[in-house]
């Protein structure tokens, strides 16, 4: 915000000075991200910065770590580089299956976390729903409880069930990554539903339309920007989650947070630097859709983005 022309000197030094520290107070959160960028593209297996780095020599950076996430448990990784070499990457690669096995549980938990979370949204953002407080506490507590916590209960709740034993591949890490999504979107839809105008599905209902078609052509388009962005909060939450992984994760089940704490406890390597950049990128991808599913949520209620 630009100072006014008639701001007067103390209040200049004010703004500038809290500009600054601002600016420091960003810088302080950042510096982590902005140190392993760089240190990610070492030509050398360290985890500081070599004289070749800091002499901004181009010896000193290199793609090795990148191609080290692709070549990283295949069977031949110096074969030619053709259909086959790729095929090897798909099958054994380490990394791409714990980048498969994220993908996979992310969206399903994704949709579930989805689901779930709009309908509550929906139930609790009515006046006559009794006992709303309450229910809201409940269900968003999983975001509010230690996650250490969590993760006890769902491994001795699921070997009171044996999950494990249903043949369902995932099928209990995605119900924990749902449970976990599930704040996110309930938080996001009734912030979006705050502003919801109740008169036009009472408009729709008085020109004939049923309680479905108010919902998918009335209420859901002008929703639907705050159930994405809970969507993409629960997506994260998923694909960043490792202590749920590790109490009720199978050794087959991977994920990418799961394969780069056990890169840290057994081989300590600068490719997990590498895995670190691209979820910032991907972080950063999705933190910007957003933003911008924010701005056009707040067009569509007429309120001017910010």
């Amino acid at each position: 915000m630009a100072l006014p022309n008639y701001a007067s000197p103390l209040e200049r030094i004010w703004h500038y000075t809290y500009l600054v520290i601002c600016a420091l107070i960003f810088l302080f959160l950042i510096a982590p991200i902005l140190v392993v960028i760089p240190l990610s593209f070492n030509a050398e297996p360290y985890f500081t910065f070599t004289p070749k780095m800091l002499a901004l020599d181009p010896e000193g950076y290199s793609l090795r770590w990148y191609d080290k996430l692709l070549t990283f448990g295949m069977i031949d990784p110096d074969a030619p580089r053709d259909l086959a070499w790729w095929a090897d990457v798909w099958e054994n690669s380490k990394w791409v299956n714990a980048a498969k096995n994220s993908f996979i549980i992310g969206i399903f938990a994704t949709i579930l976390a989805t689901g779930f979370g709009t309908l509550a949204a929906l139930g609790l953002s009515r006046p006559e729903m009794p006992f709303r407080r309450a229910i809201m506490a409940i269900l968003i507590s999983p975001m509010i409880v230690p996650i250490i916590i969590t993760a006890t209960g769902l491994f001795f709740f699921y070997s009171k069930i044996q999950i494990s034993h249903w043949g369902i591949p995932y099928l209990g890490i995605i119900l924990a990554h749902a449970t976990l999504g599930i704040p996110f979107v309930i938080i996001t839809v009734t912030a979006t539903l705050v502003g919801f105008d109740h008169s036009l599905n009472r408009a729709a209902a008085n020109l004939g339309a049923d309680p479905r078609t108010t919902f998918f052509r009335v209420t859901m388009p002008l929703i639907l920007p705050g159930v994405i962005s809970g969507a993409l909060f629960a997506f994260v939450t998923s694909f960043d989650e490792v202590v749920v992984v590790l109490f009720v994760g199978a050794l087959d089940e991977q994920t990418i947070p799961r394969q780069m704490w056990n890169g840290i406890r057994e081989q300590i390597s600068p490719a997990i630097l590498a895995v670190a950049t691209i979820l910032v990128i991907v972080s950063i991808a999705l933190l910007t859709t957003v933003e911008l599913l924010r701005r056009r949520s707040e067009r569509l209620r007429g309120v001017s983005p910010r």
